[in-house]
């Protein structure tokens, strides 16, 4: 027996993993310190009322012989047929058409973004931006496969766009970003999906963050783009758009018109999904059919208003401080220079021993990201304006 011998080529430990174990080593040694958090991209405010009470319905549902449910459905690659329809009157008011069977439900966007390179050769060219999120690289690390980046610096505003001169099979992109929170706008995306067409190559687009946006100029999915449901493939979650950290569920969207070497990757993703896969439980789902209706949408708009209410605490800060900064307006997510000079980790731990301000290095996110700080908008609001205040402190 032989082991996958291409995870001996991850790094020791995942990046958020290594923030937790730094902060925990300091919380133990001080026990009576109060640390907050702006680190991990995890949400702070409940689940909407109409999610909780759908939900609560669909677990009643489980208790009764005439309403229980099983396996889901694999008409629809396992997602129940209001929670598609919810789905697709979403993109309809993004002027964009679906069909049911484009839509595949999942536990999240990153278990896709992994699960998606079963589709794809291992001797394909993986292209990602550098600063990225590490998912994107380490899955491809472990299938073995050549990875390219895109820099991404402060002189391109971290919005990397496509060099004619390099070939690449598999193109990553997410926007707004993480970690930068830099957003592509229409005609910037038109381009990446020329590049793709023109290189026969497929798009991964995460789309986590869209609902962040506000901005008319920029796009919320990439199959707002001409061309683009023949060349990419999107995925979605509910984690950041309504609060679905802690209950897992996300979707993905193969378009019918994405073929490659004469084969339809839809089919081969539903192919994948019924061997691999057995959905999402009946009671999330439930839940998360919610989230699209006219209540439910007004309701999740409320909390991501809080969020964003937090970013731009954020953003107030740092610029009294005169730091440059990407995101915050369209995104929850803040990436600052490190001030005086330090290195990432040097910043991090000098804002965790001096003012109990826990950030994520952006060095964990690439080369690029050397010299670069993630803040995040997702705690409460006291603790951002008390971070805030303390950064102020530590650093005016």
């Amino acid at each position: 027996m032989k082991i996958n011998s291409n995870f001996l080529n991850l790094k020791d430990s995942y990046l958020f993993a290594k923030v937790g174990q730094k902060t925990a080593e300091y919380k133990k040694a001080h026990p009576d310190h109060d640390v907050i958090r702006l680190s991990i991209g995890d949400v702070t405010r409940p689940l909407a009322p109409c999610v909780v009470s759908a939900m609560q319905k669909a677990v009643e549902d489980m208790a009764h012989v005439g309403t229980f449910k099983g396996y889901g459905p694999d008409r629809y690659c396992y997602g129940y047929e209001n929670l598609i329809a919810s789905i697709l009157s979403s993109y309809a008011r993004k002027g964009v058409t679906l069909e049911a069977d484009e839509v595949f439900i999942s536990d999240g966007a990153k278990s896709d973004l992994g699960n998606i390179l079963d589709l794809f050769s291992a001797d394909n060219v993986a292209l990602v931006p550098d600063p990225v999120y590490p998912v994107y690289v380490d899955t491809n690390v472990m299938g073995g496969r050549k990875i390219l980046y895109a820099d991404a610096t402060e002189a391109n505003g971290f919005l990397p766009m496509p060099d004619g001169g390099v070939d690449a099979d598999i193109i990553y992109l997410c926007s707004p970003n993480n970690p930068t929170g830099a957003a592509y706008t229409r005609a910037q995306l038109k381009a990446w999906v020329d590049y793709a067409i023109e290189k026969d190559a497929v798009i991964l687009y995460d789309a986590a963050y869209e609902y962040f946006i506000g901005d008319g100029d920029l796009a919320r999915s990439i199959f707002e783009i001409e061309s683009a449901k023949q060349c990419a493939i999107e995925f979605c979650s509910y984690s950041k758009t309504a609060g679905f950290t802690g209950v897992r569920c996300g979707y993905t969207v193969v378009p019918k018109a994405l073929v490659r070497e004469g084969t339809s990757l839809n089919r081969l993703w539903a192919r994948r999904q019924t061997t691999k896969f057995n959905g999402v439980s009946y009671v999330t789902q439930m839940g998360a059919a919610a989230v699209f209706t006219a209540e439910g949408e007004a309701q999740i708009k409320e909390n991501i208003a809080y969020y964003k209410r937090n970013a731009k605490t954020i953003a107030n800060c740092l610029d009294g401080l005169g730091i440059f900064y990407t995101g915050g307006q369209n995104s929850p997510y803040l990436w600052m220079k490190c001030p005086n000079g330090m290195t990432s980790w040097e910043f991090f731990d000098y804002l965790l021993e001096n003012a109990c301000v826990v950030g994520t290095p952006g060095s964990g996110f690439g080369k690029n990201g050397e010299g670069f700080f993630r803040l995040t908008s997702f705690g409460t609001a006291e603790n951002t304006e008390e971070a805030c205040r303390r950064i102020r402190n530590l650093l005016g």
